[in-house]
C-alpha cells in the first residue's frame, strides 16, 4: 500500500525563466506516452486515499477499541458476569423463575445461556418493546444462589454488554442507524482498491530499487518526505494480507455488497444449513446466514414451562451439544420445537444446533458444523477472525496491530500530501497530485478500465460507480486541460516567430 516516491506536477514544463524558445518541435504532434496504467494507479491510489481516508480511519480505529472491548466487559462488568463458586447448582428453571419474578409482565421470556463455567453468571433473556433488532433484556442470575447479579441490554450472538454494543455501532454505522451502514461500506470496499493500487506500485518500484531492503523496512537516516514514504510502503506491504482480509469480510456485512454476496452464497449452495423447528418436519432446510442472528428477536406466544429448560438441555447433550457456550430458545410459536444451539465462536468452532420437541422430548432436527458447506465454513471463520473471537487473545492483538496499522498509514498518507505542497506556490497550496495518466492511455484502455469500473459497481456499488466516474471525469478533464496547454503552446510559438 504504498506512494511512489516521485509525484509529476501537473504543470508538464520545467520554468526556462523567459520566453519558448522556437522550434521545430513545437509544431510537431503530441507524442502518446505508452506508460499510463502505473501512472492511473497511482493517480486512483492517490485520490482514493485522500477522499476516503477519513472513512478508513474512522473504522480502523474504532476496530481497534473493538477488539479490546471483550477485556474491557470483563472488568466493568464484572459483578454481572460474574458469581462466587458454589457446590450446588440451581436447575435452570428454578433461575428463569427467579428472573421471571424480578422481570414481572415488562417483558417476555425469549432465551436462556446457562452458566457456561463455574463462577459465570446464567443469562436469562427477554423480549422487550423499544429494544432495537437483535437486542434482548438480560437479566444476569447467580447459579448457586439464585441473586440478581445484573440486568444489562445485549446485543447478537456475540453477547454483546452494551459498552461493546456501543462500539459496535460506532464501528457499523457511527451511531446513525440504517443509513450509516454506507460508512462503513464504503470504507470496507475502498481499502481493497486502495491496497492492491498501492501493492502493485510497490512491486514495480522494488523491481527498479537499488536497495531493495528499504522497501521493507524504513531507510535509516531518511528525512523528510522519503522518511514519511518508507514508513507508508513498508508499513503497506507487511499489512496488505490483514487489510485484505478485513476489506473482503467487511463488505458481507455491508447493505448492497452484502446482499450480493448473500445471492451469490444463495445460488452457489453456500448457505449454512438450517435448522428446522417445524414439528412434524424433518431435515435441514436451507438458507440462514453467517450473520442470520441480526434480526428482532422473538418472544414465545405461548406459555412456556421453566422446567422444560433442563429436559431440552438434557437431551441436547446426548446429540451434538458438547461445550459450555449454549443458548437454549422455547419455540416462537405453536407447532415450533426448541432449540438448543451451541455458540462457541473460538476455534474449533461449535455451532452445532438441535431442534426438541417439547412436548414428547423428541428431536425433530439436528444441524452440525461438520456437515457445513466448505464454503459455508470459510465464511463462518471469516466473521469470527473478523471479530476477534476465533483464536482469543492471539486474534484480538493482530486484529489490533493491523487496524492501528492501518489508521496510521492514512495519517501519513496525508502527511506525504502535505510535506509535498509547494510552499512558494500560492495555487497550490494544499499540495501536488500525481500527474496526468488517462490522456496518454489508447481509447482501448480508457474504455476497458470504465468496464471494469462498471462491473465492480455491479457486485459493489460504492466502488464500481464513483470509480467509473472518477475515471471519466478525470479523462474529461485531463483532455479539456491538455488542448487549453495545446493552444497556448501553438499561440506563444507563433508569437516569437515574427518578435523582431
Amino acid at each position: 500500500m504504498s506512494i511512489t516516491e516521485s509525484h509529476a506536477s501537473t504543470d508538464g514544463a520545467a520554468d526556462t525563466g523567459g520566453a519558448p524558445a522556437t522550434t521545430s518541435r513545437e509544431h510537431a504532434p503530441p507524442r502518446r506516452s505508452r506508460a499510463w496504467v502505473m501512472p492511473l494507479l497511482l493517480r486512483i491510489h492517490f485520490f482514493a486515499g485522500i477522499l476516503v481516508g477519513p472513512f478508513i480511519l474512522i473504522a480502523a480505529l474504532s476496530g481497534a477499541v473493538y477488539v479490546v472491548t471483550p477485556q474491557l466487559e470483563r472488568v466493568i462488568y464484572a459483578h454481572e458476569l460474574s458469581a462466587p463458586v458454589t457446590e450446588t447448582t440451581l436447575p435452570i428453571g428454578d433461575q428463569v423463575r427467579i428472573a421471571e419474578g424480578y422481570i414481572g409482565d415488562a417483558a417476555s421470556l425469549a432465551a436462556v445461556r446457562p452458566a457456561p463455567a463455574a463462577g459465570d453468571t446464567t443469562r436469562v433473556m427477554f423480549a422487550q418493546e423499544g429494544l432495537g433488532p437483535s437486542q434482548t433484556r438480560a437479566v444476569f442470575v447467580d447459579p448457586g444462589t439464585g441473586e440478581i447479579r445484573g440486568d444489562l441490554t445485549v446485543y447478537g450472538t456475540s453477547g454483546a454488554l452494551p459498552l461493546r454494543a456501543w462500539v459496535s455501532d460506532l464501528h457499523r454505522n457511527l451511531h446513525l442507524g440504517e443509513p450509516g451502514r454506507l460508512y462503513s461500506e464504503f470504507a470496507a470496499s475502498w481499502l481493497g482498491i486502495v491496497v492492491v493500487a498501492g501493492l502493485t506500485l510497490w512491486v514495480v518500484r522494488l523491481r527498479t530499487a537499488r536497495a531493495k531492503k528499504d522497501l521493507f523496512r524504513p531507510k535509516r537516516g531518511a528525512r523528510g518526505y522519503r522518511r514519511l514514504f518508507g514508513w507508508h510502503a513498508s508499513l503497506g506491504v507487511w499489512l496488505v494480507l490483514g487489510a485484505l482480509f478485513l476489506s473482503a469480510s467487511g463488505i458481507t456485512w455491508s447493505t448492497y455488497g452484502g446482499a450480493n454476496v448473500s445471492t451469490l452464497r444463495a445460488a452457489l449452495s453456500w448457505q449454512n444449513p438450517a435448522l428446522s423447528t417445524a414439528l412434524g418436519d424433518t431435515g435441514s432446510g436451507g438458507g440462514a446466514g453467517a450473520h442470520a442472528d441480526h434480526g428482532v428477536v422473538a418472544a414465545p406466544t405461548a406459555a412456556v414451562s421453566p422446567d422444560t429448560f433442563d429436559d431440552v438441555l438434557a437431551v441436547a447433550r446426548t446429540e451434538n451439544v458438547n461445550v459450555g457456550l449454549i443458548e437454549i430458545r422455547p419455540p416462537s410459536a405453536a407447532g415450533q420445537a426448541w432449540v438448543v444451539q451451541e455458540i462457541q465462536r473460538s476455534f474449533p468452532t461449535e455451532v452445532d444446533g438441535v431442534a426438541i420437541d417439547g412436548d414428547t422430548l423428541a428431536v425433530v432436527d439436528r444441524v452440525d458444523f461438520a456437515d457445513y458447506p466448505f464454503m459455508a465454513k470459510l465464511a463462518r471463520w471469516a466473521v469470527d477472525l473478523h471479530m476477534g473471537s476465533m483464536f482469543g487473545l492471539v486474534n484480538q492483538l493482530v486484529l489490533f496491530v493491523v487496524a492501528a496499522g492501518i489508521a496510521t498509514m492514512v495519517v501519513l498518507g496525508y502527511l506525504m500530501w502535505w510535506k509535498r505542497r509547494p510552499t512558494r506556490d500560492p495555487a497550490r497550496r494544499m499540495g501536488t497530485v500525481p500527474g496526468e495518466a488517462l490522456p496518454n492511455a489508447p481509447v482501448w484502455g480508457v474504455v476497458l478500465v470504465v468496464a471494469v469500473a462498471i462491473g465492480i459497481g455491479y457486485f459493489l456499488p460504492l466502488v464500481g460507480l464513483p470509480l467509473a466516474a472518477f475515471v471519466i471525469g478525470d479523462a474529461l478533464v485531463q483532455g479539456a486541460r491538455g488542448r487549453r496547454a495545446r493552444r497556448s503552446s501553438s499561440g506563444g510559438a507563433e508569437t516569437s516567430v515574427v518578435r523582431p
